[in-house]
């Protein structure tokens, strides 16, 4: 999703009126309750919430020149991951094995195998559509960020194909992109 992204791929810039604003902090809340008490500092009502509209209908919800979440059209919004590290327990998280992070990091989905083996780890809470942190064998922080195609069982039950799409991942176009000018 971001693996070639940079300030090009901007076609607007709009600050949001205060309802709109209202509706985008509400929708976090609601995605992202482990946020609700530091949801002021993030997204402070005082301050202009612009959101950023891309190629592909992708939209950054920034703050301060810093994007904080992303969404795809009217898709839930997903914190990035510079973010994510600030607060690591927002979202649910699922875990790779060793062998699958450098495919990750290259941009790759995330294959059920890849969940299922030895070193990885299901959260069987995980509905379908959901979007989660994928977290590396080892590793301490997350490595991407993913919508998943099918819910945590299913991928147990199937264990072939793609189980998560990977949106954002370390070291791609989003992540060097560490304030928006």
């Amino acid at each position: 999703m971001f693996k070639k992204f940079s300030s090009e791929e901007v076609s607007a810039q709009n600050q949001v009126k205060a309802s709109v604003q209202r509706k985008i902090r509400q929708s976090i809340a609601d995605e992202y309750p482990g946020l609700e008490p530091v949801l002021d500092d993030l997204l402070p009502k005082k301050s202009p919430l612009i959101v950023v509209k891309c190629q592909n209908h992708l939209n950054l919800v920034v703050v301060n020149n810093v994007p904080l979440f992303f969404n795809i059209r009217d898709g839930p919004y997903m914190p990035t991951l510079r973010l994510l590290h600030q607060y690591p327990n927002i979202m649910k998280k699922l875990q790779v094995d060793r062998g699958a992070i450098k495919f990750v990091l290259a941009g790759a989905n995330i294959m059920c195998p890849g969940l299922t083996s030895p070193g990885g780890v299901l959260d069987d809470e995980v509905e379908a559509e959901t979007p989660v942190a994928i977290m590396a064998e080892g590793k301490q922080h997350a490595l991407a960020i993913g919508f998943t195609k099918i819910s945590a069982k299913d991928i147990r039950k199937i264990n072939k194909g793609i189980g998560v799409d990977n949106m954002h991942y370390l070291n791609d176009g989003l992540w060097k992109m560490e304030h928006l000018d």
